[in-house]
């Protein structure tokens, strides 16, 4: 048996997939994304000349120029194959679903004891997490939704019951409601600690809350002239944090998880190149 091919075949793949994953889940993404383009391409030539010594090999041997078996140079261009795929996938998920979230949100900024009565959105546009003062409140009466297969449900975020003359604090869920006015529950609605909102970071359905709070300016007779939109909820800090754990705790997990895959394919290829005499 070939210690050294072993440890190498255990090893060099699990190397690529834990730097490979790394750089797709973290602020090197974020902030350098032309940087991680580079790597993955150093990942993709490594992966291609480990292809071309397996060719070699297998070639040398074929024509009797070598008495080496080519296996594990094969193994290792498949196994470094995939390590590098499923780097590149399970990271790049890890970034969108955890890190992307934590990074935008840590990039705005946090505004305290904003009074919905009467700051405006347009103050606020670059606001991240939003500390509302005491007394405010979800307004269910004026709750409405937009339908678009999900339901986008808002509500608007007030203080006292005088009519604003302008609602630009709304918070926001999806399928969280019925489109019937006083059904909304999303975010921390049912909690009386909640007074704060953490901004909403998809893009992708800003347009519909967009369109659900001009179907709400209509029905009530209200106007929004900046609407900003927020999950309501009591500790934005401690729901960013999770974002960031979470993207750490699946990092780990995954570079743990291919380290054991790696160690079970390669006893299991020993085991079928010992039975073979290719070994």
């Amino acid at each position: 048996m070939n210690i050294v091919a072993v440890c190498l075949n255990i090893f060099m793949p699990w190397a690529l997939f834990s730097l490979i994953f790394a750089v797709q889940s973290f602020s090197l993404h974020y902030q350098h994304p032309w940087l991680v383009d580079f790597i993955l391409c150093f990942g993709a030539v490594l992966v291609l000349l480990s292809a071309v010594l397996a060719v070699r090999a297998w070639k040398k041997k074929r024509d009797g120029l070598s008495d080496r078996e080519p296996t594990w140079f094969m193994f290792a261009a498949i196994a470094l194959a995939i390590a590098l795929c499923l780097a590149v996938v399970f990271g790049d998920m890890n970034y969108w679903y955890n890190m992307q979230p934590f990074y935008d949100v840590e990039n705005l900024n946090t505004y305290p004891s904003v009074d919905p009565s009467k700051d405006k959105g347009q103050q606020l546009m670059d606001a991240g997490r939003v500390y509302f003062t005491d007394g405010s409140r979800l307004d269910y009466s004026k709750a409405m939704a937009f339908k678009n297969l999900d339901l986008y449900c808002v509500a608007p975020i007030t203080l006292g019951p005088a009519q604003l003359s302008s609602y630009d604090f709304w918070a926001v869920g999806v399928n969280c409601c019925s489109g019937v006015r006083n059904d909304f529950h999303c975010g921390e609605y049912d909690n009386p600690h909640a007074k704060s909102g953490l901004r909403l970071m998809k893009d992708e359905q800003r347009p519909y809350y967009r369109l659900a709070v001009q179907q709400a300016e209509s029905t009530y007779e209200i106007k929004a002239e900046h609407p900003l939109f927020f999950v309501w909820m009591q500790d934005p800090i401690s729901v960013v944090n999770e974002y960031r754990d979470d993207g750490l705790k699946y990092y780990l997990l995954g570079i743990f998880t291919h380290l054991c895959f790696s160690i079970f394919i390669v006893v299991c290829a020993v085991v079928g190149f010992s039975k073979t005499g290719r070994a």
